[in-house]
């Protein structure tokens, strides 16, 4: 298979068209149409239905798309790496992060990497559900203490704990251990949190089993913090989030999550080349801790 037809057949599908792909990498319409049907040629397969105004791929097409259109573009990103010295971050990145993390780390990070990486088109979509590097077409993925993946690999780039907090006026404290040897706390919760769960909180170098009732619960730690903020119970928050509510008085910690703290990682694919950009961003990350 003729590798460079190949990355001609993906730009066309990439960009619908081979008027937009030809204005977008500035090679010849006629060129790309000439390489796309030498691929069909040597593949037996037709890839693109010509003779509409709206490109659309066959089965084939979109099949050989979706499974080379990563790779390609390690290839395409080495390509310029090599160009470049191998030391210039180049093209598109896309991350996706936790929504806390999102907010509270990552605006100040982005603003600064952009700024060192001018050559980098950087885009972060903060978002709690568990994506896909591969299907959701990501480079990176941060996630709060993830499972073992055999398709992922990464680094460990940030330790968090989770605080118990209310606001200054809740008048709540941890009492000595209850007949059934947990004290019931009026709580905000995550929606996600599972009914009847148990939170242990180490304060005072004391354990203390605590039975949430949750009067509410939200899809959103930012909510949730807002929520505690205008008293309506005790919440388990990161310590990211609420650090500087704590520090200027606004929340006031009665305790943290007994057991070890929160790891959070950046993961790519296993299976693709770890390119200048995604080491650079990795780098920015990793900065954070120090």
């Amino acid at each position: 298979m003729n590798l460079l037809a190949l990355v001609d057949f993906n730009l066309v599908a990439k960009h619908g068209g081979f008027g937009r792909a030809s204005r977008t990498s500035g090679r010849p319409k006629a060129t790309l149409s000439r390489k796309v049907s030498e691929l069909e040629a040597a593949l037996g397969v037709r890839l693109i239905e010509r003779g509409s105004r709206i490109l659309r791929l066959t089965d084939e097409g979109r099949v050989l798309h979706e499974l080379t259109q990563g790779p390609l573009g390690d290839i395409v990103d080495a390509e310029q790496a090599v160009a470049a010295g191998a030391t210039v971050p180049t093209g598109k990145l896309r991350v996706s992060a936790p929504i806390v993390l999102a907010h509270v780390l990552l605006p100040k990070l982005a603003a600064e990497f952009v700024l060192a990486n001018p050559q980098v088109e950087l885009e972060i979509v903060a978002e709690d559900r568990k994506v896909d590097p591969v299907e959701d077409n990501y480079d990176l993925v941060l996630r709060v203490d993830p499972g073992s993946d055999e398709q992922l690999v990464g680094r460990r780039i940030l330790e968090d704990e989770r605080l118990l907090v209310a606001h200054p006026e809740s008048h709540i404290a941890l009492q000595p251990e209850a007949e059934d040897g947990a004290q019931t706390v009026p709580a905000v919760g995550h929606i996600a949190t599972p009914k009847g769960i148990l939170w242990r909180i180490r304060s005072n170098h004391a354990v203390h089993d605590l039975r949430p009732h949750f009067r509410l619960r939200l899809s959103s730690f930012l909510m949730i913090r807002d929520a505690v903020l205008a008293g309506a119970g005790v919440a388990l928050m990161p310590k990211l989030l609420v650090s500087e509510d704590i520090a200027a008085g606004r929340l006031v910690s009665l305790g943290v999550e007994h057991g070890p703290k929160v790891q959070i990682w950046a993961l790519q694919n296993a299976r693709r080349l770890s390119s200048s950009k995604i080491r650079a961003f990795l780098e920015a990350l990793a900065a954070i801790a120090r």
